[in-house]
């Protein structure tokens, strides 16, 4: 099998500016922060995957798209090597600078119309060049985002490369089904609450509690997409004693309950 390289294939999506370049594969990558001269849509078929920018992380769950603007760095994770992953790195154009979607970095729904267009691409691979068949249709694909993908997933997670509240992340990552408050976390880093809650408002522009009940809310529909977890058994896991007060918050922020979430995305009640 021939060996990958990442940075052979970050050169050769680039390397024809006014080509689109499409791949699709099935085992599991791992690149570094990078960027594209060209706008990418990924969809994984199947599973859960995770987008990461430089100051955010995105949930990217079954029967979504990832869009990640030109020039924006950013890497991605998924959990199952086995299941395709499938993409479009477009070409710039006028619409670039004319659409506001194309500069959002955001997750949205793919309706049906859109996966079978996403398959089809399987018949092109790598560089598609002007004035070929396989440009125009993915040049059509590009021009209907905008119209088809109005209600981006509305939850994400901010990050922050502040030294001193990375460690303070990482711990409430691990603890979430814990009971944590500002105090519990100030005494356990030695810092005031009053900089904590600082900290957080001045590098992420986000509360403690806010940053905390988002983290949750990121878990629990990992939960749901991908274990066999009760409603009721998730929300221990991510730190809520009451399911009532659980898919309250999931809704708040998701827009579904925890159960309508689930089904929609897996088929499983």
């Amino acid at each position: 099998m021939e060996e990958f390289k990442p940075a052979l294939i970050l050169e050769q999506v680039d390397r024809i500016p006014e080509s689109a370049y499409i791949w699709h594969w099935k085992t599991e990558h791992h690149f570094p922060f990078h960027k594209h001269d060209k706008g990418q849509l990924t969809y994984v078929e199947g599973g859960v995957a995770f987008l990461y920018t430089r100051d955010k992380t995105y949930f990217l769950p079954a029967r979504h798209y990832m869009w990640v603007p030109a020039g924006v760095e950013h890497y991605f994770a998924h959990r199952y090597p086995a299941n395709f992953v499938r993409t479009i790195y477009f070409f710039r154009d006028e619409d670039d600078e004319q659409e506001p979607f194309y500069r959002q970095t955001g997750i949205y729904p793919v309706n049906n119309l859109l996966l079978e267009m996403i398959l089809y691409t399987t018949k092109w691979d790598k560089d598609v060049m002007p004035g070929s068949n396989g440009y125009r249709f993915v040049k059509a694909i590009k021009k209907i985002l905008p119209d088809i993908s109005t209600s981006p997933l509305p939850i994400n997670l901010p990050t922050t490369d502040n030294k001193r509240l990375q460690p303070v992340l990482r711990y409430i990552n691990e603890n979430l089904a814990e009971p944590l408050t500002l105090d519990s976390i100030s005494t356990a880093f030695n810092i005031s609450e009053r900089t904590l809650t600082r900290l957080f408002r001045s590098t992420m522009d986000i509360s403690f509690f806010q940053y905390l009940k988002l983290a949750r809310m990121i878990r629990a529909m990992g939960y749901l997409l991908e274990t066999e977890k009760t409603i009721s058994e998730i929300a221990w896991d991510t730190g809520y004693n009451s399911v009532s007060a659980f898919s309250n918050t999931f809704f708040k922020l998701v827009g579904k309950r925890p159960s309508d979430f689930q089904l929609r995305e897996t088929g499983k009640g």
